[in-house]
């Protein structure tokens, strides 16, 4: 069972959406790194604006935020709902203390602009019961996961 984090110590913070939909590019210190699939090399993701050094909890939530962003395409196909252009997946992940014991503790924030709230709900925790992330994380850490449609 998850344990609360009683002291955050640091947070890793990723931005994932599909390649070709946002056009601003990474701050001077910061890189964006465009990821794909092996069942579909030419369609990828974009990991954006990540230090240039990265934390193992930023690039945790970069692979959680790709995968993610992955399972909300499975889960609108299968619904037969078309994902707006702007989607995006922001994650945080916190590395803190409770006592002397290291946890995690992450933040998954799900950008629908545009869809209904319910059917955007329903896509997004569906997404999350697919995703192996989400699969590995539950019952071992917090998650909290809001879904935004404006």
């Amino acid at each position: 069972m998850a344990t609360k984090i009683q002291k955050v110590l640091l947070t890793g913070k990723s931005r994932t959406s599909a390649i070709g939909r946002r056009s601003s590019p990474g701050g001077e210190d910061h890189v964006d790194i465009r990821l794909s699939s092996p069942q579909a090399p030419r369609k990828g993701y974009t990991f954006e604006d990540v230090e240039p050094h990265p934390t193992a909890e930023q690039l945790f939530a970069g692979a959680w935020s790709a995968c993610y962003i992955t399972a909300l395409g499975l889960m609108a196909k299968q619904k037969k709902v078309e994902l707006p252009p702007d989607l995006a997946v922001e994650l945080e992940v916190d590395l803190g203390v409770a006592g002397s014991a290291y946890l995690l503790q992450a933040r998954l924030d799900v950008l629908l602009p545009g869809l209904p709230q319910d059917v955007a709900e329903e896509i997004a925790h569906s997404a999350d019961e697919i995703c192996p992330y989400s699969k590995a994380t539950r019952g071992n850490i917090e998650v909290s996961l809001s879904v935004l449609t404006r």
